[in-house]
């Protein structure tokens, strides 16, 4: 923790009302100031106790406050260097500690992942019965997106027409086992906007679960992995696709002390970019688009997606009330504070439902899983899709 960082703190109270937090509960502690107050004590010697590590778990570090800040506070550092600090002295209960196991070696590792495939039929079915021996096992049932079969990339996929640029794409992990069509349409539009799309093969996790979990020692072997992939394929430019990869690998500076030979740009900032060149065909749809917190507030880009897919013909886009609170899905929160995710997934279902919409667009793996499953709880009906689904279909004329 860095004494310079929390000073920056003069504690005037604008984060409070965008913390989802403290929007559930009221509690100061759980709001970014009163955790700012801990990390003060903590670093003027008072012990890591288990209330202490309870307040900084809840957080979901999904940086609304941030934006909010008028004092340019360093939240989303500070925050990642405490919890950092909580792993190496809070001694988690027993039942705790295998959860966290669990999620940790798994979810960073697509060949693992790619073991769960052929039951995910029956993990919805489970839920309750998971839910009962505990939340967290009963969280990641309930979660559990339909996957669809599998779609390998090629290690290049050519541009179409003229060829304007040369881009990298992570594939991810979450997103390449249970959303591959994500990755497929990315790469699609991506050629079709006339770029060739490497795909290093052997890529794997960026880091980001470890990085927002502090788990810094994981954190960094994923990602010096991850660079070298794509310093080999001879790229300068990384397109990622899924808000939380994109936020951490854009910081890759300060987590491994070096700058990779390549930028990071989300898939929506880059088309903005880039700019259109690829026909538009009619997509009459409403759709309410979901801003991730990773990359709404985390990499400031919010114009652009929303940019693109109104420019597409007969899309009406709406806008989802309190679009700035987050959903709850925060990386690995939904998992290990089931609770408080539940809750903010039934918020945000709600507003989405507010806006009539038919389909419900998001541009991260987790924030779709989350709402959908909320939306389920629901009994809503509502389709959800990737930005560049939308996209893939109105460029290729067919229906979503």
């Amino acid at each position: 923790m860095d004494p310079k960082l929390i000073n920056d703190c003069v504690h005037c109270g604008f984060c409070l009302p965008t913390c989802p937090t403290y929007a559930l509960w009221g509690e100061e502690m759980d709001s970014p100031r009163g955790r700012i107050h801990l990390m003060k004590q903590h670093v003027e010697g008072t012990p890591m106790t288990p209330e202490m590590a309870g307040h900084f778990d809840a957080c979901l570090g999904c940086m609304a406050c941030v934006t909010a800040c008028p004092s340019g506070v360093q939240y989303d550092r500070l925050i990642e260097l405490t919890r950092v600090e909580v792993e190496r002295q809070h001694v988690r209960e027993p039942e705790d500690r295998a959860v966290r196991g669990i999620v940790f070696s798994l979810f960073p590792y697509p060949r693992r992942l790619r073991l769960l495939r052929p039951t995910m039929w029956l993990a919805e079915r489970m839920a309750p019965f998971l839910t009962r021996a505990n939340p967290s096992l009963g969280a990641m049932a309930a979660l559990a997106p339909r996957v669809r079969r599998r779609q390998r990339l090629p290690r290049l996929v050519r541009a179409r027409g003229e060829r304007r640029a040369t881009v990298g794409m992570l594939l991810g992990c979450v997103q390449r086992e249970f959303f591959p069509q994500v990755n497929a349409a990315t790469a699609r539009v991506l050629a079709l906007e006339g770029c060739d799309v490497v795909v290093p093969p052997e890529q794997g996790c960026c880091g980001a679960l470890s990085v927002h979990s502090g788990r810094d020692g994981q954190a960094r072997r994923l990602a010096a992995r991850t660079v070298r992939a794509f310093e080999r394929a001879g790229v300068d430019t990384v397109v990622v696709n899924a808000a939380g990869c994109g936020s951490s690998m854009k910081e890759y500076a300060e987590l491994l002390g070096y700058e990779p030979a390549f930028r990071v740009v989300d898939l929506s900032e880059y088309l903005a970019e880039l700019g259109p060149v690829a026909k538009r065909h009619p997509l009459p749809l409403s759709v309410a688009y979901h801003d991730a917190c990773h990359l709404a507030h985390a990499q400031g880009v919010r114009a652009q997606p929303r940019e693109l897919l109104s420019a597409i013909p007969e899309l009406e886009l709406r806008e989802i009330p309190e679009s700035a609170i987050c959903c709850g899905s925060a990386g690995t929160y939904n998992l290990l504070q089931p609770e408080a995710a539940r809750d903010l997934g039934d918020r945000k279902a709600t507003a989405v439902g507010t806006t009539g919409a038919e389909l419900l667009v998001s541009a991260n793996p987790g924030c779709t899983m989350q709402i959908a499953a909320a939306m389920r709880r629901a009994g809503a009906t509502i389709r959800v899709a990737h930005t560049a689904e939308v996209l893939d279909a109105s460029l290729r004329g067919v229906t979503l």
